[in-house]
């Protein structure tokens, strides 16, 4: 209904609600800045350190193992199948100390003869004594157990036996076993939470990467895969929930008396021991079934009363299908369990067939309206749906080669993403999220390679430190370059081939190379300089990336590894070269995929004539993980071009050529005056991705001290405000009349804050005005005060 002042509709007050923060805050800001600035000397001048951010939404790395969860075992003993019990001995309403006990009997086959059997297991004390059954072929036979010893420094328990295993025999170990339940998210471990105003615990596990062997005596290493048979005992009046589905609920008393119920699940496919997962709880849910597979998703019950959990669950299947067809494999599971968890350290985790997520990472309110938060929701699902096949179905060998389940479940987050929310730009969110802000990382001395030998990763690093942004990032950026000099019809034949040879097993990358290669043999549209492996393993095998200089007069183009060359400090000589394939247009017109595979190449399609109109672009729509350094007379052209004609360069390829130009100024390749040419043209930029990109180079997160600085303040005034008008007056406008209609405009959901916060900042009369309208109409109106708290406990 009408009120005084300015009228917002229910459905918009979420994103004025988020606006009005950021500008309350910029307001506040420059009120106090401009005080201090009166009574304040300005300081010597400083210029503003570009520090551009992007939002990474994705799945982020969990706690850090203990430092000896590198230890490797021999390989006398393979498991084969794990008969795992599990105890948490917890009641509703129990006050702590919480313990967990239970028995594994592992049946392994030997390969070769000895006396001891080592297995990991860390920080739990034996229970019972140590029995070890076989040979299976001889009934009744076992070979007596001298002793366990539990190497704590290694992670390591040790059988000693007074007999022999023999090589070819199948035998059991059996063990049980004692842990502490913590509150500390990793292994097995207890949670508290608040539901419909109770206090409520739920037990879960988080076991990537080496974390199983706090939980249960395992061969805990990714391709040590065997099949589990699990059943958990639990208080009554919980559920309890693995990988696979129930398919027997009994109960069972104690030596008190007390009754306990004991669930047990059905087998499970083989699988690494980091993927076995166990929650116990007293959770709703909601279900729907695709394609035969039954999808649950369990939360808190007043969060699936209230609906929040709904949007995960209708974009799950989809996503699901998706990437069957796609990748013409089928799911293997018969149910998929998603759980949000209240506490959860590992953000989301994707346990085949129980995959667990923080909450926060789940739920959409359907009255907040917030595209940004269901976009999230769709990627990190999307993110642990593509580790189905990416981790799950196949595994890498060694940790070393974790991109292999990071980095390609990275590429295909966006992929899903884009099938449930089709208003994202595949591309524009692409680069914005993955590739810039990795480029920005991957540049510092020491960075590791993607891709490291095993007896590095042993030596040098914690398995934990390998989930970073050049697993992640970097990872699914070389691969979206290497569907894009194959095609992504022949990269995904390539995939659909590696996944059916390695299914139920573990790869490494070579693996990966020689089925691309098949691939590439058996047809004649696609020719490669290099072998798969040679052009591939020089991106994956070397740290850091390269920058490529252009010289349209010659047509040369050199390359050298992208570093800064303002580091004094620096005596390292770096010889590293890429086989680096090369998108590119001239004036506007696409042109064919060429090849740098040396230092310097002499290329003369790419000399221009002396016309202010014959332009050369490269690395159109960012096809390829690197950087270009273009000479003055390209960049003077380019940058003509886009006063003229913004439109006719692709916008990722406008976000890159800026991008590149700033970090070329950062790192001393280039003159700032330079990179300023380029962004003359920016009244008539017209995305707000590009926009955020330049403000974070040029506005530094520390608005105070630039403000103070009596120097620089007024020139970024001048420079930026008369350039931002008309980007600012078209939000402006919708933020007015019809704020709805950004509903789903995701850019404008994630970067309007910045580009509003710095239009008041600069002193934007009208931006000052419209956040004191929106000012008076929260205080007029009480339920706009409810929406900004939950906003503020949203984004913070």
């Amino acid at each position: 209904m009408g009120a005084r002042g300015l009228y917002v509709g229910r459905r918009a007050a979420a994103l004025l609600a988020a606006l009005l923060l950021a500008l309350l805050a910029a307001l506040l800001a420059l009120a106090a800045l401009y005080g201090r600035c009166r009574q304040e000397e300005p300081p010597s001048p400083r210029p503003p350190r570009p520090s551009p951010t992007a939002p990474r939404l994705t799945a982020p790395p969990g706690p850090a193992p203990a430092a000896a969860s590198d230890r490797r075992l021999p390989r006398n003993l393979l498991p084969l199948h794990y008969d795992l019990e599990l105890w948490p001995q917890v009641r509703p309403g129990q006050a702590g100390p919480f313990a967990f006990s239970g028995q594994v009997n592992i049946t392994v086959h030997c390969l070769q003869d000895t006396d001891a059997a080592l297995l990991h297991s860390s920080g739990l004390r034996s229970h019972g004594a140590a029995v070890v059954r076989g040979p299976l072929s001889e009934k009744g036979a076992v070979v007596e157990v001298a002793g366990l010893r539990m190497d704590a420094a290694s992670e390591v328990a040790v059988l000693e036996l007074r007999g022999r295993l023999l090589a070819g025999r199948r035998y059991v170990l059996q063990l049980g076993f004692q842990g502490r339940l913590e509150e500390d998210l990793d292994g097995l471990f207890l949670t508290r939470y608040t539901d419909q105003g109770l206090s409520s615990m739920l037990i879960a596990s988080q076991l990537e990467p080496t974390y199983a062997r706090t939980v249960y005596p395992c061969f805990d290493e990714p391709a040590m895969k065997a099949t589990f048979n699990i059943r958990i005992v639990h208080d009554p009046s919980y559920v309890a929930l693995s990988n696979m589905p129930a398919i027997d609920i009994s109960e069972m008393k104690d030596e008190n008396g007390s009754l306990w119920t004991v669930t047990k699940f059905n087998t499970s496919l083989k699988m690494s021991t980091y993927l076995t997962a166990f929650v116990v709880c007293d959770f709703d849910y909601v279900t729907r079934t695709e394609r035969g597979n039954e999808i649950r998703i369990w939360a808190r019950k007043e969060a699936v009363k209230s609906g929040y959990v709904d949007y995960a669950l209708n974009v799950t299947g989809p996503i699901f299908s998706f990437l069957e067809d796609l990748l013409n494999v089928s799911y293997p599971l018969p149910k998929t369990d998603l759980v949000a968890l209240p506490d959860f350290g590992a953000g989301a985790m994707e346990n085949w067939g129980l995959m667990t997520f923080h909450e926060s990472s789940l739920m959409y309110r359907p009255s907040d309206k917030f595209t940004s938060r269901k976009a999230m929701i769709a990627i990190i699902v999307s993110h642990e749906l593509g580790h189905q096949w990416f981790g799950n179905l196949v595994t890498m060998n060694w940790w070393n080669d974790l991109w292999l389940n990071e980095g390609l479940a990275s590429y295909f987050e966006y992929l899903g993403a884009i099938i449930v929310e089709p208003t994202l730009s595949l591309d524009k969110i692409f680069y914005d999220h993955v590739v810039q802000p990795v480029l920005r990382e991957d540049n510092e001395r020491g960075v590791r390679s993607l891709s490291q030998t095993e007896e590095k990763i042993k030596g040098s690093f914690s398995l934990i430190s390998l989930f970073d942004s050049i697993t992640y990032s970097k990872g699914a950026s070389i691969t979206w370059m290497l569907s894009g000099f194959l095609t992504e019809k022949l990269f995904i034949r390539a995939l659909t081939s590696y996944l059916k040879e390695f299914s139920f097993s573990n790869a490494n990358q070579d693996d990966l190379w020689i089925h691309i290669q098949m691939v590439v043999d058996a047809q004649n549209e696609v020719q490669l300089p290099a072998s798969v492996k040679q052009i591939m393993d020089s991106w994956t095998c070397q740290n850091g990336f390269p920058v490529l200089t252009l010289n349209l007069t010659t047509g040369t183009i050199s390359q050298e590894q992208f570093l800064n060359k303002k580091n004094e400090n620096r005596t390292d000589s770096y010889t590293n070269t890429w086989i680096i394939p090369i998108s590119w247009m001239r004036n506007g017109s696409s042109q064919p995929l060429m090849w740098l595979d040396k230092s310097s190449k002499v290329f003369p399609e790419m000399q221009v004539s002396e016309s202010e109109y014959d332009w050369v672009l490269l690395n159109v729509n960012l096809n390829g993980y690197y950087r270009v350094n273009y000479d003055q007379l390209n960049l003077k052209r380019l940058a003509c071009l886009l006063e003229n004609d913004p439109k006719a360069i692709p916008a990722v390829s406008r976000f890159q050529l800026i991008d590149d130009v700033f970090a070329l100024t950062q790192f001393g390749y280039i003159q700032i005056e330079t990179a300023l040419e380029l962004t003359k043209y920016l009244a008539r930029e017209d995305e707000l991705f590009i926009w955020n990109m330049v403000l974070s180079n040029l506005v530094p997160e520390n608005l105070e001290s630039t403000l103070k600085n009596y120097e620089v303040y007024p020139l970024l005034k001048k420079y930026l405000l008369k350039r931002m008008l008309p980007i600012y007056h078209y939000y402006a406008g919708f933020i007015r009349e019809n704020v709805d209609a950004l509903e789903d405009d995701y850019f404008a959901q994630v970067y309007l804050e910045k580009l509003f916060a710095t239009a008041c900042w600069l002193g934007l009369q009208d931006c000052l005005n419209l956040s004191s309208e929106l000012y008076a109409k929260w205080m007029d109106n009480p339920e706009y005060n409810q929406i900004v708290l939950a906003l503020n406990s949203l984004f913070n």
